[in-house]
Parts: structure tokens; C-alpha cells; sequence
């Protein structure tokens, strides 16, 4: 079922130094937002204190650590994150189907010996600090993107994940070619900078002014990546960077509600 409303569908990334800085945001975030996303630097700063305080606040949180490890190794992580109340977790599609199997029925399995609700298991496909030339040349992948985060993802649904995390410019055909069931979860959110439209964008060539992606070269506006099919939207920057946190996100929000 995709999110309820679009308040739910937006995700903020809590990329920040502290626990303290990210109870922080999550206080000012409280009302507007139902979910936030904790990886790698907050996690490794503050570990699962950081699920307990987001979850204290009432948000849910999709655990953003990328589990990519030999089978029995991520299952055991997968276990630990159940335990812990996530929402949602992810593991890298590129670590084959009987990783990313074992991860879903390690997911299963730990829900039910702790009594909590099963994680939503994702693939991540291809990030979205990557381009063709660099997937080619530095990755040794010589499809192109589309192609080969499609070919993740339905690796990452035969072995039984609920869905995927890829870029905006990904939706559309991994909606067309997975099914409305399939959760698809889109980093590379950018509210502004960017045309709107619904199609996602393409990064400018090197004569148009740089948009404001950061280490993200394929990025979308917020309805742009609704529109594409996405049910979930990562947002860090463009909430957590503003003077407003607050006011920023509930402009996004906004947009997503309009008609």
C-alpha cells in the first residue's frame, strides 16, 4: 500500500553529527513529517539510541546502513535492526539473490520471535552519486543505468525483497516493469534548482549553470518523482540545511498535496 498521505511520503534524512543534533531536528520535524531516515554517520555516531529517540518522537525510520556482507552476516544485522523497531532497512541488491534472501527471511523470522512489525526489506540499486561513465569505467558495469538498476531490482524481487531505493530518472520503468506493490524508495530529492515537470530531470551539460545536487548527479524535484511512481522521498539537505527546517519541509510537503 503506498504511504496515506503525502506527509508520510517524505523521509528526512537525519545525516547529521549528534544525537543531540538530530533529537533537535527531529522536535522541530514533529508534526510535519512521520519519517526520517538514520545512516551511516549517525549511526556509527550514536548507534541504535538514534532509532530509540526517533521512535520515541513518533517517527518511523527507515535504517539506511546498505548491509552488504556474506549471507549469514547480514541476517544477523537484519535481525538486530528488527529487533530495534525499524520501519524499513536496506542491503545492496549488488550482493546477489542469496544475500538479499537471506535478509527478508531473517526480517520474517525476527519479527515474529520479538513481536513486532516486519520491516519493510529494500534493494539498493545503483546510487545516486553515479553515472553511466563512472558505473563503466570505475564500476566495470558497461549497461546503462536504467538497465542495470532494473536488473537489480528484480533480482531484489526474486529473492524476495519488498521493494528498491533508486534515483528519480529509475521510477517510472521500475513501476512499469515491477508492479504497484513493489516499494520504491527515491533518494537525490531536490524542491529547488531543478525544472519541474513530470518527467524526472537530466543532469545539464557542462555549459548550463550546475544545479544544486551536491554529490548527487541524478536528481528530480519532489512531484517530479511522485509523479514518476515513487512512494517514498529522501530528503536531507534541502530540509536539514534550511534556516526553517520546519517551514521547509511542510513547503514540500504542500507541493506534493497540490493538485
Amino acid at each position: 500500500m503506498p504511504p496515506a498521505s503525502p506527509a508520510d511520503r517524505v523521509l528526512v534524512a537525519l545525516d547529521v553529527e549528534t544525537l543531540g543534533a538530530a533529537e533537535r531536528l527531529l522536535d522541530r520535524l514533529a508534526g510535519t513529517l512521520t519519517g526520517c531516515k538514520i545512516g551511516s554517520q549517525l549511526f556509527t555516531a550514536a548507534g541504535p539510541a538514534a532509532v530509540e529517540a526517533a521512535r520515541k518522537r513518533g517517527f518511523d525510520v527507515f535504517l539506511d546502513l546498505k548491509y552488504h556482507d556474506i549471507p549469514s552476516t547480514v541476517a544477523g544485522a537484519v535481525r538486530e535492526a528488527t529487533r530495534l523497531g525499524v520501519a524499513m532497512l536496506d542491503v545492496h541488491a549488488s550482493g546477489g539473490v542469496a544475500m538479499m534472501r537471506a535478509a527478508a527471511e531473517a526480517a520474517a523470522r525476527a519479527a515474529a520471535d520479538f513481536g513486532v512489525a516486519r520491516p519493510v526489506c529494500l534493494g539498493v540499486t545503483v546510487l545516486t552519486s553515479l553515472d553511466r561513465t563512472t558505473l563503466h569505467r570505475e564500476v566495470g558495469v558497461p549497461a546503462a543505468v536504467e538497465a542495470h538498476v532494473l536488473r537489480l531490482a528484480e533480482r531484489a524481487q526474486e529473492a524476495g525483497l519488498d521493494g528498491c531505493v533508486a534515483s528519480p530518472q529509475e521510477v517510472r520503468p521500475l513501476r512499469l516493469a515491477l508492479g504497484r506493490a513493489w516499494v520504491i524508495v527515491t533518494p537525490g530529492i531536490r524542491p529547488g534548482g531543478v525544472e519541474r515537470g513530470a518527467e524526472p530531470v537530466r543532469v545539464p551539460d557542462r555549459r548550463s549553470p550546475p544545479l544544486p545536487t551536491d554529490d548527487q548527479v541524478r536528481v528530480a524535484t519532489p512531484r517530479a518523482a511522485l509523479a514518476a511512481g515513487a512512494d517514498y522521498l529522501v530528503v536531507g539537505r534541502p530540509i536539514t540545511g534550511a534556516a526553517d527546517p520546519a517551514a521547509a519541509a511542510a513547503a514540500i510537503v504542500r507541493d506534493l498535496g497540490a493538485p
